[in-house]
């Protein structure tokens, strides 16, 4: 020992140990719970032997794979104790704390409350913090594919979980005011149509550079619609059915690029779901459509 190979810079570590915080904060809710779940992953770090520690070739993967399966245990069985290092126990746990981080709402924490572990865990590790199938799967035991249905599973719980569902006229009107918002950079009145805690998430399912978590916030996500939406040349931003609702389809030389669904609460958009993986919008772009003419996307 004594020397600095292994030493790695302080901002590394604070944004490393911050990540950590952010992935047990989505799973198990804000407050000290969540600080335990970090505290515990670091645990079983020191726990490992200099060797075992020298064989890990990427700490912020191990780290984020045992904070998720601490976690997975915490939300799988309210009220035990954690294993200690090298301990496989699906069933240790304690109840999440209810109280509310800063950067999750209390709409969306409270509907992944509703979810099983598995799919709370699934969504979590997928949408939110976008990691490779193989470490989803990793974390809450199943395979990929298993992993993919529970993530799609949890997405139609959120979606469905709303006090009051806007018929599908008032749906097409707002839709279409997001639309002309959009189109003519209208950053307020695009804020005027989203909920204050409104919620976007985008896949690009690493095919794309888009963004990896979601957006936060009214503001936050009217300049993030506003941004990826900006007029260029050859892009048009269309009108069409996606999941059963209206939703805006655009086009980029002609091929469909992006299709974005909304939820919509008393008037106001709740959650904006932008599909922008190439290989989801396969579908959207065969030379002949279905006879309805209607496309239809998997959040996954």
């Amino acid at each position: 020992m004594g020397g600095t190979g292994d030493t790695t810079p302080l901002a590394e570590l604070l944004d490393e140990r911050q990540h950590l915080i952010d992935v047990a904060r989505w799973m198990l809710g804000a407050g000290p719970t969540a600080e335990e779940a970090v505290t515990e992953t670091y645990r079983r770090w020191y726990g490992l032997t200099d060797e075992e520690r020298a064989g890990i070739s990427d700490p912020r993967v191990w780290l984020t794979k045992s904070t998720g399966t601490i976690c997975l245990a915490r939300l799988s069985a309210p009220g035990r104790q954690l294993p200690g290092p090298g301990e496989v126990d699906a069933d240790a746990g304690i109840e999440p704390d209810p109280d509310l981080s800063e950067e999750v709402s209390d709409v969306l924490l409270n509907a992944l409350g509703a979810l099983s572990p598995s799919e709370r865990a699934a969504f979590v590790l997928n949408d939110v913090f976008a990691m490779p199938p193989g470490t989803v799967a990793d974390i809450v035991g199943r395979s990929p594919h298993e992993c993919a249905e529970l993530a799609e599973s949890a997405r139609r719980s959120l979606r469905a979980d709303r006090a009051h569902p806007t018929p599908s006229h008032q749906h097409d009107r707002i839709v279409r005011a997001v639309r002309q918002a959009c189109v003519l950079n209208d950053a307020r009145h695009l804020v005027s149509l989203l909920s204050l805690h409104a919620i976007a998430f985008f896949d690009g399912g690493g095919k794309i550079r888009a963004l990896t978590r979601p957006v936060h916030g009214d503001q936050h996500v009217a300049q993030a619609l506003l941004t990826l939406l900006a007029p260029r040349p050859r892009t048009v931003l269309h009108l069409q059915a996606a999941n059963g609702r209206t939703a805006i389809v655009v086009r980029h030389h002609a091929q469909v690029a992006a299709v974005i669904s909304f939820d919509i609460t008393d008037e106001r958009v709740t959650h904006v779901w932008a599909v922008l993986n190439p290989e989801k919008l396969r579908g959207w772009n065969r030379p002949h459509p279905p006879a309805d003419g209607h496309g239809a996307v998997r959040h996954v």
